[in-house]
């Protein structure tokens, strides 16, 4: 249940959005100005229990409102998102809050500057940055203080747990995540959000703590249309990460819903862990989709689905070698920093990544690309995968952000995908994901948002 007592139901339950009010800042009906001391309200009513925060920045946000304000009585506002409040996952920089990465080592750091996505928002867009919200330690498994928006006895998962948890409690309408495994689409489940992780390398990580060969750039948000303005307007400003194309589309504004001819049931390594309830709960959904006339295949029906589920088996091990690899460079010169400034779960993690050798590493990305090319070769055929974004709803509990294997293969894959928040198991939120193709974020977000419109 929220803060009013009343348990979460997706028909009746609604988040914070932007898109939706911009008329009546053009009619002066309303204002970025107001909208903005809404959020404040919102978080000064609900911080102390969510702690989605590390950091805000009243006054800052509050002069940019006001300059927004100022462009659309005047019928010049920058562009869709002109005037959106937005939180910032507290791994990518911003020149006028620290950046502390969820670790001490970090803490009360300062950049004096905006990462590459922050600022092309914050510049060119208009975009308010009202603060930084809760991340796990550097962005991986180590849980902070954030508590679930709609059962503060529960988590809000991780890594983007601050993300995830002030969209879920109204107090922006779009946040920045980054998912690694599976910290956008999991806690997007958990917190009844629509979450977004685009095709890999599609939005610019410059200035965030997230180089990794399988981090992504990506968005939790109230409403599908301002997930999708965010992502599309970063994407056209700020590009993608050097030597990806970025984000393909028509404009901000959100795609026509598509009903899908053909889609497949991608249960992947999750399903075995996963728990009754929400195992029913996707039978019944994939038996209402195929009512409403989209063929849904499974691995009994087509060899290639049943092909990449096999592939796809050994994702979470596999992902554990690569990103070992990759992040055994910084945590050892981290630990040499002195005792204790890494929590214990990532030093005995890295203690594990230091054996890996570079055959090892190579191994395990030809096992990805491996992946990939199953994944590829059912393009022509099939239009997206549809399945659970977490083995449940969010556990209770907060030493933990939830198991992310529902979420490695799309990470794995580089492939769009979003949380559609559309069931309910005891009272707390349950989404269903969509994945697409690399490149493919439109055409899905098109079936995203079909399934998020149609009563079925």
């Amino acid at each position: 249940m929220d803060a009013s007592g009343i348990a979460y139901d997706p028909r009746s339950t609604t988040l914070l959005t932007f898109q939706d009010q911009v008329a009546r800042f053009r009619d002066g009906s309303d204002s970025p100005r107001a909208y903005l001391e809404r959020c404040l309200e919102t978080h000064d009513v609900r911080e102390a229990e969510v702690r989605a925060f590390v950091v805000i920045n009243r006054e800052g946000a509050r002069r940019a409102a006001d300059a927004a304000t100022v462009r659309y009585a005047a019928g010049r506002p920058l562009g869709p998102l002109d005037g959106m409040p937005l939180g910032v996952k507290d791994l990518y920089e911003t020149e006028d809050m620290p950046t502390g990465m969820g670790s001490p080592i970090y803490a009360g750091w300062e950049s004096h500057r905006d990462a590459a996505s922050v600022y092309a928002l914050r510049r060119q867009a208009g975009v308010v940055v009202l603060g930084k919200t809760t991340t796990t330690e550097f962005g991986f498994s180590h849980p902070g203080p954030t508590t679930n928006p709609f059962d503060p006895a529960r988590t809000p998962g991780g890594s983007s747990s601050g993300s995830a948890a002030a969209v879920g409690a109204r107090m922006v309408p779009v946040a920045f995540g980054s998912q690694l495994m599976g910290s956008v689409i999991r806690p997007a489940s958990y917190c009844g959000n629509w979450g977004y992780k685009p095709t890999y390398g599609a939005l610019n990580r410059g200035g965030g703590h997230s180089s990794l060969s399988q981090s992504h750039l990506g968005l939790h948000a109230g409403s599908l249309a301002d997930a999708w303005a965010v992502a599309f307007e970063t994407s056209r400003l700020a590009g993608g990460d050097p030597g990806y194309p970025g984000i393909y589309g028509a404009g901000a504004m959100l795609p026509p819903a598509q009903r899908p001819r053909v889609l497949a049931r991608l249960d992947g390594p999750g399903w075995a862990i996963a728990d009754a309830a929400a195992q029913a709960a996707l039978d019944d959904y994939v038996d209402r989709l195929r009512a409403a006339g989209v063929t849904v295949l499974s691995r009994a029906d087509h060899p290639g689905v049943a092909a990449l589920e096999e592939a796809l088996l050994p994702c979470s091990e596999n992902s554990m070698t690569i990103i070992g690899w990759e992040l055994k460079w910084p945590l050892a010169a981290y630990r040499e920093k002195g005792e204790g400034l890494l929590s214990q779960s990532i030093a005995d993690r890295l203690e594990g990544w230091e054996k890996i050798t570079i055959e090892e590493y190579r191994r395990a990305v030809e096992i990805r690309n491996e992946m990939r090319r199953r994944l590829a070769a059912l393009r022509p055929a099939i239009e997206g995968f549809v399945g659970l974004p977490a083995p449940g709803v969010a556990p209770i509990g907060l030493a933990s952000t939830g198991n992310p294997i529902c979420n490695v293969p799309s990470s794995t894959l580089g492939a769009p995908v979003f949380t559609v928040p559309l069931l309910a198991l005891d009272g707390m939120p349950l989404g269903v994901q969509i994945m697409g193709y690399p490149d493919g974020d439109e055409a899905t977000c098109a079936i995203a948002r079909w399934m998020g419109e149609t009563a079925i």
